[in-house]
């Protein structure tokens, strides 16, 4: 059997590409220190943010309408920090940049150490930043004994 390892890319659909990379850059460059290129596939722009783990990668949407969670497809997407100090200052710096950014706080009904900030993108995309918590840890290190 082979092992998935990571997530390589995420596709993310924009309805306004230049909006959402003003976004993102604030998000994705400036809080987590990813870096960027650009690139045309099919005739489409398309802009990649990307760090040593994954690519997170813009495309124009080829249908309107704001992004509904609730329907088939992605209903958010969580990113991980390695600290509960971490989702802190991650909350606080987004709010800085004038990103809606939910205060960093404790979800004990998700977990009993769940910190996390919420926010949406542009087009209404459910995004979401934890930490590395301690059952992650544990399933990661002990994964063949980890039932």
């Amino acid at each position: 059997m082979t092992e998935v390892t990571g997530i390589d890319h995420i596709y993310i659909a924009v309805s306004d590409l230049e909006r959402s990379e003003s976004f993102y850059d604030r998000v994705l460059l400036e809080t987590f220190g990813f870096r960027k290129n650009s690139f045309a596939l099919g005739g489409d722009p398309h802009v990649q943010y990307f760090n040593r783990h994954f690519g997170y990668v813009l495309r124009p949407s080829r249908s309107s309408g704001a992004h509904d969670s609730g329907a088939p497809g992605l209903h958010h997407f969580c990113f991980r920090v390695e600290s509960i100090a971490s989702v802190v200052e991650v909350a606080d710096q987004l709010r800085a940049l004038g990103v809606d950014a939910s205060a960093a706080k404790l979800y004990p009904e998700y977990a009993p150490d769940y910190w996390a900030t919420f926010f949406s993108d542009p087009d209404g995309l459910r995004l979401e930043v934890t930490h590395y918590r301690q059952e992650r840890r544990d399933r990661h290190d002990h994964w063949p004994s980890a039932g």
